[in-house]
């Protein structure tokens, strides 16, 4: 439900592989054009990367598959000291512009100065035979701080991750889950702790961190009291944040697209991406922890 949840934070799409449809391309195994001078692809090349991603070619453009199905190869580069766990969006277009599918890749634990190379597929083509891959948004953290969707328990024990949210009427809720994957018991009592970060992963500007709903809106278990929680291993609590993307004709709006979230004091931070569109309300709701009911 991302696409739904914010729509104030569309980046500029500034990265782009054309296909055109000729013979040579209508295999799934079909000719590569490279991202170069001189080459086909639209647009200044210098405006073909974003935020350390470049997409470098194409590997194929299929008419034998239905829909029909563009590839593209794209690079990760990490030029931070420490490794990085990247999130890419992608948009599959049509030869018209129009989005014909949208898809995200994550590439894990890129060194400082690696680069390392992937290929994403998407839905993308118009009655001409024509299709494009362009990169909407990339979202960088830590790697150390990554969420651990899936894949070895964390060394913590738990899995802290943001699900893609919900919106109505200009009001956003973002859910947090907690799940116990270690051997032991998991205590909890109380709120996440939360620090809003900007674009570059710094404090965002001031907002406030309110307990409980804050006057936001009235949602179900944002007001109930924090009372202690056991998690036996499997078992799984929630939290939630939620806010208005209102803007007034005389303030800034503030989008903070990057949150660092301690599940309790002393535990270790998990940054999550959940693209607080906050606009001028300056104010930020969280709700204390709640077991999910046994399953």
């Amino acid at each position: 439900m991302r696409a739904a949840v914010f729509p104030a934070l569309s980046v500029v799409l500034t990265c782009a592989v054309f296909a055109t449809g000729c013979g040579t391309q209508d295999g799934a195994g079909g000719g590569k054009a490279a991202v170069s001078e001189g080459s086909a692809l639209p647009g200044d090349p210098d405006d073909l990367a974003r935020d350390g991603v470049r997409i470098t070619g194409m590997t194929g453009w299929s008419r034998q598959e239905t829909p029909p199905v563009i590839s593209a190869e794209f690079e990760v580069t990490n030029r931070e000291s420490e490794p990085f766990t990247y999130t890419i969006t992608f948009d599959g277009l049509s030869g018209h512009g129009e989005v014909v599918e949208n898809t995200k890749q994550t590439v894990p634990e890129v060194g400082p100065g690696r680069t390392v190379g992937r290929t994403v597929r998407l839905v993308g083509s118009s009655p001409d035979g024509r299709g494009r891959v362009r990169i909407a948004e990339v979202r960088r953290v830590p790697a150390a701080e990554a969420p651990a969707e899936s894949g070895p328990c964390p060394p913590s024990g738990v899995r802290l991750t943001a699900d893609d949210g919900d919106a109505a009427m200009g009001l956003r809720v973002v859910g947090l889950r907690l799940t116990n994957c270690g051997t032991r018991a998991y205590r909890l009592n109380g709120f996440p702790l939360l620090e809003l970060l900007d674009e570059n992963r710094k404090p965002a500007p001031a907002v406030k961190v309110v307990k409980g709903g804050g006057g936001i809106a009235t949602v179900a278990g944002f007001d109930a009291p924090a009372r202690p929680v056991v998690l036996e291993p499997g078992q799984t609590a929630r939290a939630g944040l939620m806010w208005r993307n209102t803007t007034d004709a005389g303030g800034t709006a503030v989008n903070v697209p990057y949150v660092r979230v301690k599940a309790k004091p002393g535990a270790p931070p998990v940054m999550v991406t959940p693209e607080l569109d906050l606009g001028t309300t300056g104010k930020l709701a969280v709700s204390s922890w709640r077991k999910d009911p046994a399953r």
